[in-house]
């Protein structure tokens, strides 16, 4: 007689990882989480006294190659904190802020303590961001994924005014572009560092790095919320770009309006030396360097001059620096 545990399926795990995290994912809600997690659905009050016209953003994202870096270390805690961080920064380009996140973990074999320590960083970055945690799905394939493998996305929703929508349409030439500094490779450009690093000991300690490869490649996702919703608030910000894959250029050209062009200048920040370490061992070309990674800039902001000094205080926990303008296209 076969059954689903036969074909690799555990469902009771999976009711002890809920029954588990329950109270923790209970510890992200508010007022305006109408449901407890475990329905078909998550509810969210979508009455919000305050705004005038508000308009929902949404997003959807995943680690990529980097949750397989989290499998071979064993370093499973800090994964859910990049998800949730990467999302939020997407739609803070938008102008919004988090409201509920939901999860997706797929796995080949859940594993109780890997689950739980995944899950609880997603559940730790949601509560300190004030982000609901309000649903998701735990998915035991084991003839999709291979034994201790496992992937990781989300998806956010966030709220801001309309008439507050940060879109890039009032960006003009002369506006200055400010770079706010990343916490190394975040969640992009994995694959590449590690066909450069295949040959590389990720547990000896790199004096340069003042760490090992390991925990300079496994640092957190960087959040970006504390020092700009309250620019967002002030209305200083004329654009963001969140430096994901395609690099600085390859995202600030998302938001530029036609006739208008990026100029950066390469020499304006200290490139962190994880990202040099990478290209020596790789022997990777600047201009794929600049393509793929971020180079020690997390975030781009495109401000007026008259805002420059206000934007530069208010983000100065996130060492801002002038990196470029907009002008017109030749």
């Amino acid at each position: 007689m076969l059954t689903y545990r036969d074909a690799g399926v555990h469902i009771d795990a999976a009711e002890e990882l809920l029954r588990r995290l329950r109270p923790q994912i209970r510890s992200t809600f508010s007022s305006a989480v109408l449901a407890d997690i475990g329905h078909f659905g998550g509810f969210y009050d979508a009455r919000f006294p305050g705004y005038e016209h508000p308009v929902l953003v949404a997003s959807t994202d995943g680690v990529g190659t980097k949750v397989k870096l989290a499998v071979r270390l064993g370093i499973h805690s800090t994964i859910g904190q990049d998800l949730v961080h990467h999302c939020i920064n997407d739609i803070l380009c938008c102008g919004a802020r988090p409201l509920f996140f939901l999860d997706y973990f797929a796995c080949g074999r859940l594993d109780l303590a890997v689950a739980e320590q995944v899950l609880g960083g997603i559940i730790t970055a949601c509560r300190e961001h004030g982000c609901a945690l309000i649903g998701g799905e735990t998915a035991e394939m084991p003839s999709l994924y291979a034994p201790g493998e496992y992937d990781l996305a989300g998806t956010i929703v966030g709220l801001v005014e309309r008439s507050r929508i940060l879109d890039g349409s009032s960006i003009s030439a002369g506006d200055l572009l400010v770079g706010l500094a990343s916490s190394g490779l975040h969640t992009n450009g994995y694959s590449l560092a590690m066909a450069a690093l295949r040959q590389h000991d990720l547990e000896a300690y790199i004096p340069e790095l003042q760490s090992s490869l390991a925990e300079a490649l496994m640092a957190v996702h960087r959040s970006y919320a504390a020092s700009l919703l309250p620019a967002l608030e002030r209305g200083v910000l004329k654009g963001l770009a969140h430096v994901t894959g395609g690099g600085i250029l390859g995202n600030l050209t998302r938001i530029l309006p036609p006739g208008l062009t990026a100029v950066i200048e390469w020499t304006a920040w200290e490139v962190p030396q994880l990202f040099r370490y990478i290209q020596r061992a790789g022997q990777i070309p600047e201009e794929e360097m600049r393509r793929v990674f971020n180079l020690g800039i997390g975030m781009v902001l495109v401000v007026a001059p008259e805002h420059l000094t206000e934007v530069m205080t208010l983000c100065a926990e996130d060492k801002p620096v002038v990196l470029g303008r907009v002008e017109r296209t030749s």
